[in-house]
């Protein structure tokens, strides 16, 4: 686990003071880049500062979006935490220290190895809207008390990181995982030519999209990978041209019925 690759997203937080105990949170981890998908101006600096304490340095640093997909663009998936389970909630929830396991292959041991990765978390009342949880390629839970299931935002933060933390120097992949706005591409390419041969109809490609981004996510694809798939839906889309295009051929010269 390589933690100077680990990216803390913040969903429209609404408390300044929540903002600096998730700066602490992250430092206590050694864990130091924050994003936060809203607007600088809107957080009382004063207010982060008293929270963050020694930390503060990690709010200096922080960079705003304009929403969670921009904020994990570079990074080669985005875990999204939920408490909420549904259709659109992500159909598998990892549990913390699963969903370590799995960063740890991503973001490799070494400077020159693995690829940025992102965890997200949302607002303070609301958490992660639909919207939101469907930009992250992966869904993360922290099991708590039925009775009373929502946890403070930094200490959710401080659970994840705890993890991510205690899983150092674990295996590296040995090579740069692609990020999604790469892997976007290839997920274009693939729906073109699926779309091509009418496998779904326009109405159903938004869902495609986001099964094959989670999946590709995932899967942590290089580059080569990512173009060998590409070429296997261009050629696919290809070949199923030239079969209905000789197919209508063989339908236009055949010979009248004597009947």
């Amino acid at each position: 686990m390589n933690l100077k690759k680990l990216v803390i997203v913040l969903a429209h937080p609404e408390e300044s003071r929540n903002v600096g105990a998730v700066c602490r949170a992250m430092a206590n981890n050694g864990i130091g880049t924050l994003r936060i998908v809203g607007k600088k101006e809107d957080f009382d600096e004063e207010r982060v500062r008293i929270l963050a304490i020694h930390a503060a340095d990690i709010w200096e640093r922080t960079e705003f979006f304009d929403s969670v997909q921009d904020a994990t663009a570079d990074c080669a998936f985005a875990a999204g935490t939920t408490r909420r389970r549904g259709k659109k909630r992500k159909g598998k929830l990892y549990l913390p220290e699963e969903f370590a396991e799995f960063a740890a292959k991503t973001t490799g041991t070494k400077s020159g190895e693995g690829q940025k990765i992102a965890v997200v978390f949302g607002n303070e009342r609301t958490g992660l809207t639909d919207e939101e949880l469907a930009a992250c390629t992966m869904g993360v839970t922290i099991p708590s008390c039925p009775a009373f299931a929502s946890l403070n935002l930094s200490h959710a933060v401080q659970i994840i990181c705890y993890h991510l933390f205690r899983i150092q120097d674990k295996t590296s992949p040995g090579y740069t995982p692609l990020t999604l706005e790469r892997i976007d591409k290839t997920v274009t390419t693939i729906t073109d030519n699926l779309q091509k041969i009418g496998f779904f109809s326009l109405a159903g490609r938004t869902d495609m999209e986001r099964f094959w981004r989670m999946i590709l996510s995932r899967a942590s694809l290089s580059e080569g990978e990512a173009v060998y798939l590409e070429k296997i839906f261009d050629k696919a889309a290809g070949l199923s041209q030239r079969n209905n295009n000789a197919n209508d051929t063989t339908e236009k010269t055949k010979f009248p019925s004597a009947d």
